[in-house]
Parts: structure tokens; C-alpha cells; sequence
């Protein structure tokens, strides 16, 4: 396999899943930096995407469930513990959910949660950029000290 396919490859896993885009890269023998830059960008990509996509689609459910703006407000969505998590739940989740649960559905829970995109955006990408980079780097340390006992 050549490089760039390998590096597509990565892309696409981490679309799924940073814990096969890794150590599929590593498997395919790609640098560090490109498993890193690889896995990264499709696990934001997919990110996005779901952000995207699921606030349209949670804005058609509510305005359809909710015809006035007034019935969404006295309605659940904006009752105390949505204010405790839109003060302090996206940023938890924005950097646990790439390593618990992946990135798209973490986007999906923090859209569905009443998360603002763009700052669920800012939080979910800096929780992707640094388990990629820990996983990346730990997995090239074990993979070479494994190596290096053989």
C-alpha cells in the first residue's frame, strides 16, 4: 500500500474512530505527524458534519413540536440542569467523548443537548487534536519499544 492510500485510509477510519484510525496508521507504517494529521482531520470532518446536519434537524423537531418560540421555553429544553450543561457541559464533553465514544457521536449528544455548534466545535476539535496526539504518540513509543525487544 502506498502512502497516499494508507493516509486516505487513516482519514476515513478516523471519520469512524480514533482508536482504529491510530493504529491502522501505525499498522501501515505512515509517520507520526501524518497518522496524526489524518486522524484528526476525519474525526473533525465527521464532527462537523453530524453538527451541521443534527441543528438543522433539531430545529425542524422543535419548531414542529413547539410552534411558538414561547411553548419551547416553557417547555424542558430550557430548565435548570440544560443551563447547568450549556454553561459547562460542552467543554467536558467536547474533550472526553473522542476518546469515550468517538467524535460523531459525541457531536450528535451535544447537538441533541441544546450544545451551540460552533463552541461545541471549538471544544469537540481541541479534545480531537490532543487524544490524537497522546494516543499517536503513545502507540509510536510502545510500538517501538515493542520492536526493540524483538
Amino acid at each position: 500500500m502506498d502512502t497516499i492510500t494508507g493516509i486516505i485510509a487513516v482519514f476515513c477510519l478516523g471519520v469512524l474512530e480514533l482508536w482504529i484510525a491510530i493504529p491502522a496508521g501505525l499498522a501501515l507504517k505512515l509517520p507520526p505527524f501524518i497518522i496524526f494529521a489524518a486522524s484528526s482531520l476525519g474525526a473533525i470532518s465527521a464532527a462537523l458534519l453530524v453538527s451541521i446536519l443534527g441543528e438543522n434537524i433539531r430545529n425542524r423537531f422543535l419548531s414542529w413540536r413547539y410552534k411558538d418560540d414561547n411553548d419551547i421555553k416553557s417547555g424542558s429544553i430550557y430548565n435548570i440542569w440544560y443551563n447547568i450543561w450549556d454553561r459547562y457541559g460542552i467543554i467536558g464533553l467536547g474533550l472526553l467523548s473522542p476518546l469515550l465514544f468517538g467524535a460523531p457521536l459525541g457531536a450528535a449528544v451535544g447537538i441533541a443537548l441544546g450544545a451551540q455548534k460552533w463552541r461545541l466545535m471549538l471544544w469537540m476539535t481541541i479534545g480531537i487534536l490532543l487524544w490524537s496526539a497522546g494516543l499517536t504518540i503513545a502507540g509510536f513509543f510502545g510500538l517501538m519499544s515493542f520492536e526493540s525487544l524483538m
